[in-house]
């Protein structure tokens, strides 16, 4: 029994359309074969941490990774719909230069006005932050102690990052998330947390 619980946050692998900026949100957009080799090299990176979970979001550029990760653990990965990436609404699936083009006012609005702001039929910062911060508590009273895997994406793990180090939501885009890219988050029973690793990306074996 460790002092804290250590989670290993990762985010999902390259997805397709990663060359040209979009938000996927919540479409269950597919994996490039970089993203895959990406996962396999997380495999051999937390290939020696003693896991005892793994929570993932249910979308499949998360759950095809929790498997590769999971696949010689014996572990099963618990699927969490409310570690999805935020719902951008009308914009899901878009390109960024397309939504500019067409919705240049609410584009503008989105970025003056980061938290609050609500595509529409979507969410706000502060909708995902009150939907994956009780998933996050959940699974550091569960497994006190235990050492955890839990594979989301850049927006739910910049939101997690930002509450462990106590800073607010509008410094956002302050923080990296690259594509399987690993964070280790330490959380203590007096409620302190302490990012121990950010953003760390694997160099990828070439044949």
């Amino acid at each position: 029994m460790t002092p804290h619980t250590r989670i290993y946050l990762i985010r999902h692998g390259q997805v397709a359309g990663f060359d040209q900026p979009r938000y996927n949100g919540q479409a269950d957009v597919a994996l490039t074969g970089l993203g895959i080799e990406q996962y396999h090299g997380l495999k051999e990176r937390l290939a020696d941490v003693p896991l005892t979970a793994c929570y993932s979001s249910d979308l499949s550029r998360c759950t095809i990774g929790a498997e590769i990760i999971c696949r010689e653990t014996g572990l099963l990965p618990v699927l969490r719909p409310a570690l999805r990436e935020l719902n951008i609404g009308v914009w899901e699936g878009l390109p960024w230069l397309e939504i500019k083009a067409n919705w240049p006012e609410e584009w503008q609005a989105r970025m003056a006005e980061l938290v609050n702001y609500r595509v529409p039929q979507g969410e706000n910062l502060l909708d995902v932050e009150a939907r994956v911060m009780p998933v996050i508590s959940e699974i550091v009273e569960q497994h006190k102690g235990e050492q955890v895997l839990v594979v989301a994406h850049g927006g739910v793990n910049r939101i997690v990052l930002l509450n462990a180090i106590g800073a607010p939501l509008a410094g956002m885009f302050n923080i990296e998330q690259n594509y399987g890219c690993l964070n280790i988050i330490d959380y203590y029973d007096d409620g302190r947390a302490t990012v121990k690793l950010l953003n760390e990306q694997l160099p990828l074996k070439r044949g």
